[in-house]
């Protein structure tokens, strides 16, 4: 196991979607006994393993699941569908056993509305927990809503409660009442919650949505969306007007600058006081989610001295056109703007998202595309994130609407086709079930089954699964990939090229991706000999001795050692 307060810069961490991991008990769903069992795939301590050091897990608290677990009903209890807290212990000590970090998934902007918690809140307005939610009067004679907040789910985020005749605020769906972060009672019940599940051996947490917790008091309306100071400095006062009035009369309220319902100052003091208690328990960590149009109000996240979030995941890569020079720039923009102290982290997927071999598409090419797209994610300084399935290019299915079970996708579909089709079951094997259940599984298999599978690509020398492995043990290895610097390589760089340097003061490593279909010579700078190459996405370019780098195979990655 990595040790050290600074293990998690060194780590690999494997994101688990719990309901379609492994199915242990037939019911069609994953589960926490599934996962064990598949904890040797994940690390067994060789390299016939992924090489995985820790796993973030999406929510497996108690839950009515209207939102898949990220509403949650008990912060301190596991859900029946998942197992037990005795399943959690031995899940805890099994992937200790086998070096291997669990970091939970903290949901705490909102909770469920079967929580008990909400439950009192709602039963009446003098109950004592009425304050731990965030309820207002309706506006007017007419009770409207008391802003014009949306929610990220699409429509309003206030809903009126008839029996106490107030309304309540949600982010997220109406099953999701948002808590009140300014009351002190909230914060000292979430304070418990985390400490209970490091007292049990958690490792960390990722915040969800964390940027969101604290809302502006005086819950002040937010401006149309042409109020960025970037748009509307650019219109002349009869523009402004127009706006204004097909705002008003074509209705275009979700299209809104969210100023007031997110990044307010009081949630740096909630994330700083979540880290004191992190550092009150050795070697455990956090990484947020937190999303702003602004970079510089991202990187602030990480506190004074680094004394909020220990990561902060960065999604450039989910959006990128499929560039080099789009790569780079969304890298180089978070080493320009983060505090020197600061880590990023790097997803190319995630339960939200379209899978990345499906978004980037290539045809034929697709498999070639995920391993450039892995060697980037792999030898970046900062800590991967793999989704579960990518390692074998498990890619995005598509859903009728009578195959949907995300509520989001169920009311907006087809115009939005919901996030299924990336959270689909792990592949295993090509036989019924896919290895994932002996049952009917709660969402269907994706394409091209027969060769996306940990069966078959075991198989193969050539598989993306293999890749994969050789990448993730061939980085433990490398002390610049996992503390060196970050620099790119421009001058006598073709356009369609990415290259960049990991450095130690002992070692020096390039990193050469061709986002090309076509070959490409590369010119190297006189300073920059190369002496070994260490891996190729290619696998008829085998590891070796080097003359030099002169030309990258079409959508070839190389990992290349230079001479001192």
């Amino acid at each position: 196991m990595l040790t050290g307060k600074d293990w998690w810069k060194k780590a690999v961490f494997y994101q688990i979607y719990p309901r379609s991991f492994m199915d242990s008990n037939g019911d069609g769903i994953g589960d926490l006994p599934g996962i064990i069992e598949k904890l040797d795939y994940l690390n067994d301590g060789t390299q016939g393993s992924l090489g995985i050091d820790a796993i973030w897990f999406s929510p497996f608290f108690k839950s009515p699941e209207y939102d898949f677990g990220y509403d949650v009903s008990d912060y301190c209890d596991i859900d029946p569908r998942f197992g037990t807290l005795e399943d959690f212990d031995r899940l805890v000590a099994e992937a200790h056993r086998r070096g291997i970090r669990v970091m939970l998934d903290l949901v705490v902007n909102h909770t469920s509305h079967e929580h008990p918690w909400f439950k009192e809140s709602r039963s009446s307005r003098d109950n004592p927990k009425r304050d731990w939610y965030i309820w207002r009067d309706g506006v007017g004679p007419r009770r409207r809503p008391p802003n014009n907040w949306r929610n990220n789910f699409f429509g309003p985020a206030w809903t009126w409660d008839e029996a106490t005749q107030q309304y309540y605020l949600h982010s997220f769906l109406p099953q999701q009442p948002d808590l009140n972060w300014f009351n002190p009672e909230v914060r000292k019940a979430i304070e418990g919650v985390i400490r209970f599940w490091l007292e049990r051996g958690a490792d960390g947490f990722r915040l969800d949505v964390a940027h969101i917790y604290c809302k502006d008091e005086q819950l002040r309306s937010n401006p149309p969306f042409y109020r960025r100071p970037k748009i509307e400095e650019r219109m002349s006062p009869g523009d402004r007007s127009l706006m204004m009035n097909l705002y008003t009369i074509f209705g275009l309220p979700e299209f809104q600058v969210k100023r007031y319902n997110q990044h307010h100052p009081e949630t740096h003091r909630v994330l700083k006081r979540f880290r004191q208690i992190l550092d009150e328990y050795p070697e455990k960590t956090s990484i947020g989610e937190i999303l702003s149009e602004d970079p510089q109000v991202v990187a602030s996240y990480y506190g004074n001295g680094n004394d909020e979030l220990h990561m902060n995941f960065y999604f450039d890569f989910t959006h990128c056109r499929w560039k080099a020079g789009a790569f780079r720039r969304c890298v180089e923009r978070w080493e320009r703007l983060l505090p020197p102290e600061a880590w990023p982290a790097y997803t190319l997927s995630n339960h939200d998202i379209m899978r990345a071999i499906s978004r980037y598409g290539g045809g034929e090419d697709a498999d070639a595309r995920a391993r450039l797209l892995a060697m980037m994610l792999l030898t970046l300084r900062g800590t991967p994130f793999i989704y579960y399935g990518e390692e074998i290019g498990m890619k995005e299915v598509r859903l009728s609407r009578r195959q949907l079970k995300d509520p989001v996708g169920k009311k907006w579909y087809p115009f939005y086709p919901g996030r299924d089709g990336c959270r689909t079951p792990m592949q295993w094997d090509s036989g019924p079930g896919a290895g994932f259940t002996t049952g009917e599984p709660w969402l269907p298999f994706g394409p091209e089954l027969e060769r996306r599978n940990v069966a078959a690509q075991e198989k193969d020398p050539a598989s993306l699964l293999n890749f994969y492995r050789k990448l993730i043990w061939l980085r433990k290895e490398q002390p610049a990939l996992l503390e060196g610097s970050y620099r790119s390589v421009v001058e006598g760089i073709p356009d369609d090229c990415y290259l960049y340097l990991r450095e130690t003061e002992e070692q020096r490593l390039l990193v050469a991706l061709n986002f090309s279909s076509r070959r490409r010579n590369i010119s190297l700078p006189s300073q920059l000999k190369a002496s070994r190459m260490l891996i190729s996405t290619d696998p008829r370019r085998a590891a070796g001795e080097l003359d030099g780098l002169s030309e990258l195979g079409p959508y070839e990655g190389c990992l290349i050692s230079l001479n001192p």
